[in-house]
């Protein structure tokens, strides 16, 4: 099943439909569904693909000559750049997609193809316009390193496109076979990234799929964490001893550094890299005038799929090889599965209210959100609008019912970061205790919401 990418069609329409050549840039990780969005956007358009390879710039121009002499271009063996270019357009058509995909393998091996690239798109004998998309799974590089790399050729470029993750509504939209719970479970281990969705099979439980396709050493996603951080990063070892501490639980710099023995300063260089390629993040509470009471400092792993597989795999490894899969789900992941899945439920729980207020559907229309991150607790959702009313979150994921002390914590967690709430929101994906059910018919603040209200996100 393929989800719409209605957004990133429409900007690049746009960008076709203006007059002039165009220079556009289209990043995102890999299996984001940056191929098939292309595939859909050129179905109608004259267009071109190439995919570069991490090669020599001579090697590049002879693949792609070979390349182009299949489909009846004619080149040299060894064609410059701007031959290439001149031989893709010198068949007069309606404007031309080139798309040239991992194009920085390209930069990185020379000076000469940005250069020749917009001499092309200047060129008076060109006389007919192109859209040009340069196409890239190395989201950091392009985001820290490339304008540094092509230097003024940069301002050339007339767009920008990052392909980012889905959410949560199109998990329930692709596994339509999938209740409420096993599309949160689904996407707390794959995450919104559609290439990993493919390997999971929704007329299979959860259980069945992550034993399949990532326990089992013939499984479709067996080493795609290891691979997605190797292919990124050199010195793995490092970062795979910083991503399973903090996977199994050490959070802050001082954790980190007493249990992997590197300097604070080699692990705030790596978070930093690990940062930049969005695999992990620093977790910055929400601001309240409770700051004495706000923890600071917090690391989390951003990506969902390489946080299960750290968590849970990577360190042990060993019991894998001589368990069977099930064997192994029972003994290592069940156990703990759902407190891992309660951290994304409240991601869950954050994308409805987010819905909710977009349709104007909340008490007030908050500009703000968050989490507040306690030294004792936290609150799942802060919210506030312009003149300060303000709405709290709890998400329970794990326990059957949310209690009403759970609630009077939550209030108690508020007084902690100095907010006075106007609004409640109560998430549980079991059920309510008879106390909260009576509290929130008589009080007209509190509203509470189960797995059947999340249907709708």
């Amino acid at each position: 099943m393929h989800i719409e990418r209605t957004v990133e069609m429409q900007y690049l329409n746009n960008c076709y439909t203006k007059a002039g050549s165009q220079l556009i840039v289209l990043y995102g990780q890999k299996k984001i569904g940056k191929t098939q969005l292309l595939k859909n956007f050129t179905a109608d358009k004259p267009y071109t693909y190439y995919k570069a390879r991490s090669c020599s710039v001579r090697e590049q121009q002879y693949l792609w000559a070979k390349e182009l002499a299949k489909e009846g271009v004619r080149l040299e063996n060894y064609p410059s750049f701007a031959q290439i270019f001149e031989a893709l357009t010198r068949q007069k058509t309606q404007k031309k997609v080139i798309v040239i995909d991992e194009f920085q393998h390209i930069v990185k091996a020379g000076t000469s193809f940005m250069k020749e690239l917009v001499e092309f798109m200047h060129n008076d004998w060109n006389n007919q316009d192109v859209m040009i998309i340069l196409c890239s799974s190395a989201v950091g590089w392009i985001e820290n390193s490339m304008v540094t790399k092509i230097g003024t050729i940069a301002y050339e470029i007339t767009g920008f496109l990052k392909v980012k993750e889905f959410g949560y509504r199109q998990v329930t939209e692709y596994f339509s076979n999938y209740s409420v719970r096993e599309c949160v479970e689904t996407y707390a281990v794959l995450g919104g990234v559609p290439g990993l969705w493919a390997c999971f099979d929704d007329t299979k439980t959860v259980k069945e799929n992550i034993c399949r396709q990532i326990l089992n050493c013939r499984g479709l996603l067996v080493a795609e964490a290891e691979q997605f951080v190797a292919e990124q990063l050199r010195e793995t070892s490092v970062y795979h001893t910083i991503l399973v501490s903090i996977a199994i639980g050490r959070h802050k710099l001082n954790d980190l550094y007493a249990h992997t023995g590197f300097s604070r300063a080699k692990i705030s260089v790596y978070l930093k890299n690990l940062m930049e390629l969005e695999i992990v993040e620093k977790v910055f509470s929400y601001d309240t005038a409770g700051k004495e009471n706000t923890l600071k400092g917090i690391y989390r792993i951003k990506n969902n799929f390489v946080n299960f597989y750290f968590r849970y795999i990577y360190p042990n490894a060993s019991k894998l090889d001589l368990m069977t899969e099930e064997a192994f789900y029972d003994a290592y992941i069940a156990p703990t599965f759902a407190t891992y899945v309660a951290q994304y439920f409240q991601g869950v729980c954050m994308e409805y209210m987010e819905e909710q207020n977009k349709a104007d559907n909340l008490p007030l229309e908050y500009n703000k959100s968050g989490e507040w991150v306690g030294k004792v607790g936290t609150i799942d959702i802060v919210a506030q609008d312009e003149i300060g009313q303000t709405l709290i979150g709890l998400c329970n994921w794990e326990k059957e019912n949310m209690t009403y002390d759970d609630v009077e914590w939550l209030y108690f967690c508020a007084k902690k970061a100095k907010l006075k709430p106007n609004y409640c929101y109560l998430f549980s994906a079991g059920g309510f205790d008879a106390k909260i059910l009576d509290k929130a018919e008589a009080d007209d603040t509190i509203f509470l919401i189960d797995m059947v209200a999340l249907q709708e996100v």
